[in-house]
Formats: C-alpha cells, structure tokens, sequence
C-alpha cells in the first residue's frame, strides 16, 4: 500500500475501508493495465485487449462475439468493434458459424497463431517484473481466489432476482 494511504482496518465500519480498498484496487488496475499495455505497444505495436481478445479465441472452442464479451465482462457492440479491429490487422478471422447462421465462428489466423505465444511471454514477464516484489509471503492461489469470489459475488448482486441484505 503506498504511503500515506490509509489502512483498510482504520474505519471500522465498513465505510472508508471499503473505499480505501476500492481505491487501492483501481488504481492497481489502471498502473498494472497501462504498464502491460506499454509493453504491448512498444514490443508488438498491439494493446492489452488485442492479447485478451486473442488469449480467449485461442482457449474457445467455436469462439463467437458474445463469449469473449462474457469472459472480458465487457459488452457486444464493444467486443464486436474490438474483433473487426483484430481481425483487419489479420490475427483472427469470421466464418459462418454451422450451428447458427445468425453467428460467425472467430478463429486465430496463423499469424495470430504465432504472435499469441510471443505477447502471452512479454505479458507474464511484465506481470512478474510488476506484482512478484509486493507478492512475497502471499499465497497467490489465495488471493486470486478472494478476487474471483469478490467478482462471483458481485456478478450475483447484479442480476435482477437476486436482493441484498
């Protein structure tokens, strides 16, 4: 936590921390992503979401718009926008979908097929150089956990049925 923050435990209340921990995770969010995405850019000449698009067409079976916009929780319209961009710089490419003729199916191209395995080396480099020196003595495993939980519970509280106490 950088200094001069406050501590999570100091309210009490569930208030301020809270808010300090929302705090410290934005701001998290926004170094970590504009450091991994420098390295993108001046390595490969690609942003963090081409990466993200292409690390999720790759592991999809019959990859369509709307599974990456679930996986990124980001929207249609956005990721549709997203894949016309990747797929004009000719990593990726549409077909029509066998089991729905209202879908395209997106594929790695071969060269998204050889770019994908050198950007995913320059991303765990970056992450490791980034988060190793503030993760001594702290169970990887354990945090990742919490953060997807946190996600999981959000994600709940979103949907209609569900009511919060």
């Amino acid at each position: 936590m950088p200094s001069g923050s406050p501590p999570l435990e100091a309210a009490g209340h569930g208030g301020p921390d809270l808010r300090a921990l929302f705090s410290e995770l934005v701001r998290l969010e926004t170094e970590l992503w504009n450091a991994v995405e420098g390295r993108l850019r001046r390595d490969f000449d690609v942003t963090l979401p081409v990466f993200e698009f292409l690390h999720v067409i790759s592991r999809t079976p019959s990859c369509r718009v709307q599974d990456i916009a679930q996986e990124l929780s980001i929207t249609v319209g956005g990721t549709s926008k997203i894949v016309d961009r990747i797929e004009a710089a000719r990593f990726c490419v549409r077909q029509a979908n066998p089991n729905d003729r209202r879908s395209s199916v997106i594929k790695l191209t071969p060269i998204g097929n050889q770019l994908l395995p050198r950007l995913t080396a320059a991303v765990d480099d970056e992450l490791r150089n980034r988060l190793r020196p503030g993760l001594s003595g702290i169970s990887l495993p354990q945090l990742t956990g919490t953060l997807s939980k946190l996600r999981a519970a959000l994600q709940a509280g979103d949907k209609p049925d569900s009511q919060t106490a």
